[in-house]
């Protein structure tokens, strides 16, 4: 149970790198853009998952993890002269949060419950909820911003066109089987 909290915890943070590796590739008016009126923009979703992260997190194993005074409507708003110096603080916010209780978590913990919106999860389950919850705005966050730098794009994974080149170069370094 120590690797899955381990392999958890490298996930939540390939997740995080992500992210900022797309967030750094946009300009302050690409990160308030939204492609429509119904969309959210990067903006509100860096602003809602640090809201997320710590509503959950904080008092993960002794409080709700819908904290009262979370406004998680207002997460999905950009008020009026925000920053993205100050949402990106937020999302830092979020993000420590999480890797603080994470971290301090034991492999006896897993099997614990505790409640977000006063429903039992175990912390198993509540664990995973938050992965997938994350990678969903990560991957909305990864669309946007290649969306927004078109040809301009750097790649955050295997460049198109190179796989075999990729791969092979992973045959190298770990043997084939």
């Amino acid at each position: 149970m120590q690797a899955f909290l381990d392999n958890t915890m490298s996930e939540f943070q390939k997740l995080r790198k992500q992210a900022e590796s797309a967030l750094s590739q946009v300009s302050d008016d690409e990160f308030f853009r939204a492609l429509d009126a119904e969309s959210n923009n990067l903006a509100v979703l860096c602003q809602h998952l640090g809201g997320n992260m710590m509503s959950r997190w904080s008092g993960f194993l002794t409080e709700d993890g819908e904290k009262p005074d979370r406004r998680r409507d207002a997460e999905f708003e950009v008020a009026s002269g925000a920053t993205r110096d100050q949402i990106m603080e937020r999302w830092q916010a979020g993000w420590q949060c999480l890797f603080d209780n994470l971290g301090a978590l034991t492999p006896e913990d897993l099997g614990r419950t505790i409640r977000i919106r006063s429903q039992p999860l175990s912390v198993l389950e509540a664990i995973h909820r938050q992965l997938t919850h994350a990678a969903g705005h990560v991957g909305q966050i990864v669309f946007l911003a290649r969306h927004w730098k078109g040809a301009e794009w750097k790649t955050l994974s295997v460049p198109r066109g190179r796989s075999e080149e990729f791969h092979a170069a992973l045959r190298e370094k770990y043997g084939s089987s």
